[in-house]
């Protein structure tokens, strides 16, 4: 086996992917662990990314499972991933956009943690919102494959509301300055505003605002932010280790350290202490939509 050491992030989301890959081809997870000459409770460690996995191991897993060559070579990619200290997952790179790195982290997670500066998070996204940010960010993309992100981003939303199993806790911080940044015009943000003021009525769902007065807060450091934390087990430990995800123009830094999770928590905990309470945000949020809608 390869060295355990640095981010588990790509060898969790390796596992995800083998597991799915293993199920599909209707192999136990013993029969596999044999193609490659391991137990099955090594092949338990890397389908959970408690272990890693050699990357000429995934190759013959993917020979095996019939998998596709673009998922081989991402598989393989991540594979290579596994001694990264902070993961660094640079968009359209060798892993490709369908293996959306974040989705399955996101999934997985009990609670989410965000803080966001000048954006409402892609989970709490109306379409028109989305639809702006997808095209500035995607800029030659023709309508079609524009519409297509962004029924991909709004698909994501069901984890909100999902019933096979207990949605994520949501914990939002929103900087005021997202409430008023004009994103696709008035009237989109005033509606965009106003489903703000729906969600945080949910009872798994908190929206904090940061007021311009608040100053200088831990997140003018951190920046915009996800931490991302997981159900516990039978033996009161988490099923996987919490995770920070933080953006950028052209790819996402991912963090699973104790060191490094222990310092988001403390930024998050003085966010969170600088914001508003629960109705004084929903009602300044209401309040700020109301503008907007009056400037449409």
């Amino acid at each position: 086996m390869a060295d355990a050491s640095g981010s588990t992030v790509p060898r969790r989301q390796l596992g995800r992917h083998l597991k799915e890959l293993r199920e599909a081809a209707k192999l136990t997870r013993k029969g596999a662990g044999d193609l490659i000459e391991v137990s099955d409770t090594t092949m338990w460690r890397i389908e959970t990314g408690k272990a890693p996995i050699r990357k000429h191991d995934v190759e013959a897993l993917c020979r095996h499972y019939d998998a596709s060559e673009e998922t081989t070579r991402a598989l393989i990619a991540l594979a290579s991933e596994s001694k990264a200290k902070g993961w660094w997952h640079s968009y359209g790179d060798v892993i490709p956009s369908g293996f959306d790195v974040y989705i399955g982290l996101q999934e997985a997670a009990s609670e989410l943690w965000i803080y966001q500066a000048e954006l409402v998070p892609g989970l709490l996204q109306i379409e028109e919102y989305a639809r702006a940010l997808v095209r500035l960010h995607n800029p030659d993309e023709d309508e079609e494959e524009i519409e297509r992100r962004v029924t991909l981003r709004l698909e994501r939303q069901s984890l909100l509301t999902r019933v096979s199993q207990p949605p994520p806790r949501l914990s939002v911080a929103l900087h005021e300055a997202a409430l008023h940044l004009p994103i696709g015009g008035a009237s989109v943000m005033a509606r965009q505003l106003a489903h703000l003021v729906y969600v945080a009525q949910l009872p798994h769902i908190t929206i904090k605002v940061v007021p311009f007065e608040a100053g200088l807060q831990p997140g003018v450091l951190t920046g915009p932010f996800t931490l991302l934390k997981y159900p516990v087990n039978e033996e009161g430990k988490e099923a996987e280790p919490p995770t920070v995800c933080s953006d950028g123009f052209t790819g996402s830094l991912y963090l699973d350290k104790p060191n490094e999770i222990a310092s988001y928590e403390r930024a998050f905990a003085g966010i969170w202490e600088a914001a508003h309470d629960d109705q004084d945000s929903v009602t300044l949020i209401s309040e700020i939509a109301g503008r907007h809608e009056r400037r449409a």
